[in-house]
């Protein structure tokens, strides 16, 4: 399915467990609170109409809001963010299906610091960590066998 190749951790927790989880929870609670699902909406993958009315249906126990995230595209990543009239359009049919929608703005994108987008900052300087440990775990091997390096050494 789109939602196990888009979130592989939905092979052990499937959607419709979860949302059952949720609802079982909000059973629990004194007061009428509400489930808030975030829902990020991907150019061509996602955002069509057909997407929308499948995700009012899946929903339709589980009293909730739902946040519409345009997807935050990123360097290296294939994917792209929804153009406003399909958020809209998306939109509009979860509204007329009865729910609370909000759309979330998006900050931060123009210097590529939006939600998501700074997963290759991330991963770049998880690499260079890596780099690190290496120049040091040899700087103190060398110093173990009495031959420190004047300069530290490069590890590519």
């Amino acid at each position: 399915t789109l939602r196990n190749e888009l979130v592989p951790l939905n092979r052990k927790y499937p959607i419709k467990e979860v949302l059952q989880s949720v609802k079982d929870y909000l059973d629990t609670l004194p007061d009428s609170r509400v489930a808030t699902i975030e829902y990020i909406l991907i150019a061509g993958v996602n955002d069509h109409r057909q997407h929308a009315r499948e995700l009012a249906l899946l929903l339709r126990d589980l009293p909730c809001k739902i946040n519409l995230i345009p997807f935050n595209p990123f360097t290296g990543s294939e994917y792209l963010r929804s153009s406003n009239s399909a958020i809209s359009t998306f939109r509009k049919m979860l509204l007329d299906a009865g729910y609370t929608v909000t759309i979330r703005t998006t900050r931060g994108d123009e210097i590529g610091a939006a939600c998501g987008q700074l997963v290759g900052q991330v991963d770049d300087r998880t690499r260079r960590s890596a780099r690190h440990l290496a120049q040091q775990a040899a700087r103190d091997t060398a110093a173990v066998k009495g031959n420190v390096a004047a300069e530290p050494v490069t590890i590519r």
